[in-house]
């Protein structure tokens, strides 16, 4: 009877991290066609495409990195862009220190967070803010690299058997954010509609000032300067009521 018990609780939980991950298989698969394409028509062979997206698993980075690696640039240089490039990766680790700490799988977890498995992973905590679905996590962050990693390999396949044009798939990235945001609005206006606002107008203004190559690193410091100002005032004003 236990063993029923544990099997159908570890089934329940696979099929919850499934349903969770369905908007990342739409756009990871997606994304890593993109990717592998890319990666083959640069002249990656189709071994370092797969250990980039086993290894690296950095989304963005990995479309940066193609041209910095068939260019030789040097690993200091490398190192520099992915810290800018996916700098924003520390914000998201911060505000999830404490959950993973208490995960089995949390090494795994800080490595697989990725933008989308951090939108997914926030929908799940702000459902149940306790610990009773936290088992589903780990099952979230790998299929998610799994989604990742098909992609990249069936692009890699596409992209030396296909003579075709793929001119705008990397756009279901962008596509994949709009759908995630949309649904954070819907489940909390107030916090996550606050906080879209400004993080548009601040990214807005960054992109003005500091332009298309360098604006994300500050526009996320300032955006999360401005979103713990807001949070203290909200607060004080709970607090006074």
């Amino acid at each position: 009877m236990k063993k029923h018990n544990a099997q159908g609780t570890a089934g329940s939980l696979f099929k919850m991290a499934f349903l969770k991950s369905l908007p990342v298989l739409c756009g990871y698969v997606f994304l890593g066609i993109a990717f592998g394409i890319m990666a083959e028509e640069a002249g990656l062979a189709f071994g370092w495409i797969l250990m980039m997206s086993l290894i690296v698993y950095a989304g963005s980075m990995q479309f940066v990195m193609v041209p910095l690696l068939v260019g030789a640039v040097s690993p200091v240089t490398m190192a520099l862009t992915a810290l800018f490039v996916n700098g924003r990766h520390i914000f998201y680790g911060i505000s999830f220190v404490e959950s993973f700490k208490k995960l089995r799988h949390r090494w795994y977890m800080i490595f697989a967070l990725t933008d989308e498995t951090y939108s997914v992973l926030c929908g799940c905590k702000n459902e149940d803010p306790g610990e009773r679905n936290r088992d589903s996590w780990f099952w979230i962050a790998l299929m998610d690299q799994s989604y990742w990693v098909l992609g990249s390999v069936i692009g890699a396949l596409l992209g030396a058997a296909l003579p075709v044009d793929f001119t705008g798939i990397d756009f279901s990235m962008t596509a994949l954010f709009i759908v995630i945001l949309l649904e954070q609005i819907l489940g909390n206006k107030r916090v996550a509609g606050t906080s879209a606002a400004i993080g548009l107008v601040v990214g807005i203004i960054c992109l003005l000032v500091f332009g298309t190559s360098s604006f994300l690193l500050p526009a996320l410091l300032i955006s999360v300067m401005l979103l713990s100002v807001w949070t203290g005032v909200a607060e004080r004003r709970e607090v006074a009521r």
